[in-house]
């Protein structure tokens, strides 16, 4: 689960043997006439405004420049399981668009997308891609079928000002979760704020609940072949939920607020009320643009963790390719992908290009991600950006190193969001009822969950 801020789109070279390569094939295939290709592309989502459709569109005449044999037609479209089937079986799909990690594995299982194996090896970065993303894009038979791109992983964002005033190091934020619940209980005692607070609810709740499930080296989903096993009831579930409880009730440190969301939560950790949350790693980008936070308040930490097992829950998408595609709309797909998405982390005009964007839309430049290449590419990224850098890099340093360490784990597989709202009420019971039974209350959801998971 992820909240996107909107970017400003930068003009990117592409790839020569790519255009080749996208130039080939069959002239009475569909979408090709001597030899000529035309794909359709995700180009923008229901809602967005003006200045976002015309920028694709200025991307599509930008890259069809350099590539004069293919023609980019950038359309509407946002992923959605429900109508994804419908949209295959009637050929109202783009040529390459853009699928959850979560989803991408099973539309690989059932054909729905096209092998682009042998193209994605021969984009000259593949190997500088960081393998624990590349294997999101992954079948099981090794083949490649799509580019990742908008990784994340979730991390720790506190407040220093707050960890100063309670007497804590703000440069030594908490590692382990016994940190975390004894620095809240600190930051609380000394300056009358929640030490930690959680979403709650709109399976935000659930989400970050499975984010704590995870640091502690517990799963939501088991899954063999084509049948999910819910696991929601797992002891580090009910360890997560714990920490919640007496961080609520035993320590008073925690907010007890059970109608935080991500809008809101986002304002409170702004305005000084909260001094530790989870979330995505890019969300400075919306503390700055949104909520106007003091910059020199924020840190980031990398995810506190309770197990060996224990790791740092992320998502991302996979540019995908429709199985209906010709190999010629699938090497020019490919070739966008490239272009739209990826480029400006492997090529320093293109990166430069952005950056200089980004700054003057007055956007955040340098907010640490999930690296979807190794760490000297992602170095050599950071080098060609540095002078546009906006962002306390300094205060996140925990963060951008445990980003090349710790387990990226991805969301649950299947009725994902479902799951997430199945557990928005365990979350809220805890934190409003000091007697809750967290077993039975993760049993019922338990329960709830399997039955979604049996009728999908």
């Amino acid at each position: 689960m992820r909240i996107k801020r909107l970017r400003s789109l930068a003009v990117v070279a592409t790839l020569a043997s790519l255009s080749t390569l996208a130039a080939c094939g069959s002239s009475s295939d569909a979408g090709e006439s001597n030899g000529k290709v035309t794909i359709t592309v995700e180009g923008w989502r229901p809602g967005d405004g003006k200045d976002t459709i015309a920028a694709v569109k200025a991307q599509a005449a930008a890259f069809h420049k350099e590539n004069p044999n293919i023609t980019v037609v950038p359309k509407e479209w946002q992923w959605n399981a429900a109508t994804f089937p419908a949209q295959l079986a009637g050929g109202t799909l783009p040529t390459t668009f853009r699928v959850p990690f979560t989803d991408t594995k099973s539309l690989v299982e059932r054909g729905q997308v096209a092998d682009v194996d042998s193209v994605i090896r021969a984009l000259p970065y593949f190997t500088q891609l960081n393998p624990t993303v590349l294997a999101a894009a992954q079948g099981t038979d090794g083949k490649i079928y799509g580019l990742p791109s908008d990784v994340y992983a979730s991390g720790l964002h506190y407040n220093r000002t707050l960890f100063t005033q309670a007497g804590l190091d703000p440069e030594k934020p908490p590692t382990t979760w016994d940190e975390v619940r004894a620095d809240a209980k600190a930051i609380h005692d000394k300056t009358g704020q929640a030490g930690y607070a959680t979403m709650t609810k709109e399976n935000q709740g659930g989400w970050i609940l499975t984010t704590l499930t995870y640091a502690l080296g517990g799963q939501m989903e088991t899954q063999s072949g084509d049948t999910f096993t819910a696991t929601v009831n797992n002891e580090a579930t009910k360890q997560a939920l714990g920490y919640l409880h007496d961080m609520r009730w035993s320590d008073d440190s925690m907010s007890g607020n059970t109608s935080y969301n991500w809008n809101s939560i986002n304002q409170a950790f702004a305005a000084g009320k909260v001094g530790m949350y989870l979330s995505g790693s890019d969300v400075y980008n919306a503390l700055v643009t949104t909520n106007k936070i003091n910059p020199d308040e924020y840190g980031l930490a990398a995810m506190p963790l309770g197990s060996p097992d224990g790791g740092a829950l992320g998502g991302g998408s996979v540019n995908v390719v429709s199985a209906k595609a010709t190999k010629a709309q699938a090497a020019a797909a490919v070739a966008w992908d490239d272009f739209f998405r990826v480029r400006k982390y492997v090529d320093e005009a293109s990166a430069v290009a952005d950056a200089k964007l980004l700054v003057a839309d007055n956007q955040p430049v340098g907010t640490p991600t999930f690296p979807i290449f190794d760490q000297a590419t992602w170095q050599k990224n950071q080098d060609w950006i540095k002078s546009y850098v906006n962002v306390p890099q300094q205060q996140m340093q925990s963060f951008m190193t445990g980003m090349f360490t710790q387990k990226l784990l991805s969301e649950p597989p299947s009725q994902t969001q479902a799951l997430y709202g199945a557990l928005d009420p365990a979350v809220q019971k805890v934190l409003s009822d000091k007697n809750a039974d967290i077993s039975s209350l993760l049993d019922q959801a338990n329960d709830k969950v399997q039955q979604l998971l049996d009728k999908s």
